[in-house]
């Protein structure tokens, strides 16, 4: 079996995406609106058993808001737990993404929620749900702040873009989590985060 590109695969109708924020209100990043919460992602992609994704483009945009302390950091993060599904707990806002075919319907064999403020769980094939685990980093944006006073405020923008040459194979059941947050209280965020998704038989040669 010879793998199909991406754009094979896009204008197959096996292209995905979804967007974070609305227009011009971004979600508020970090679970409770500051540092990270790792049972509190902004975006989770659930990958079933059986189906594969590769995510070939995400971008990132973080409005932090004012900031008056020297070390002040805000930070973005996007992972995959590797061996845990998230099932759908946690207080969270359903997603239903778009085919980058635009003639086709939306939908996904994937399991896709937003903005969550519960926390949130992944199971393994063998285990119990826990809160995930990050053990493949795709890509991560740190910034820290300096100020010349400690009066002194900053507004600034915390940006990333992951376009990898060779984006991996993430078999299910699996997670790819998207996080934004830190020491300062975001005013908002907004993530754009494409991928193609199959079945394994469609996705990948027999070993």
């Amino acid at each position: 079996m010879s793998l199909l590109s991406i754009d094979e695969m896009i204008a197959r109708g096996m292209g995905r995406a979804v967007t974070v924020g609305a227009f011009s209100t971004g979600i508020v990043g970090g679970g409770a609106g500051t540092v990270l919460d790792q049972d509190q992602p902004e975006l989770a992609i659930a990958v079933p058993a059986g189906h594969v994704i590769r995510p070939f483009y995400a971008a990132v945009q973080v409005q932090p808001g004012a900031a008056t302390t020297d070390a002040d950091e805000t930070e973005i993060l996007v992972g995959v737990d590797s061996l845990g599904l998230w099932t759908g707990d946690g207080t969270v806002t359903n997603e239903n993404p778009s085919n980058l075919r635009t003639d086709l319907p939306k939908g996904s064999a994937c399991r896709v929620g937003s903005a969550f403020t519960g926390n949130m769980t992944t199971t393994p094939s063998f285990g119990s749900a826990a809160a995930p685990v990050i053990d493949l980093e795709l890509i991560r944006e740190v910034q820290t702040l300096e100020l010349a006073t400690a009066a002194g405020q900053n507004l600034y923008l915390v940006r990333v873009v992951y376009q990898p040459k060779y984006p991996p194979f993430i078999v299910g059941p699996a997670t790819l989590l998207v996080y934004w947050g830190g020491t300062v209280a975001n005013v908002g965020g907004f993530a754009q985060v494409h991928w193609v998704e199959g079945s394994i038989e469609q996705m990948l040669p027999a070993l």
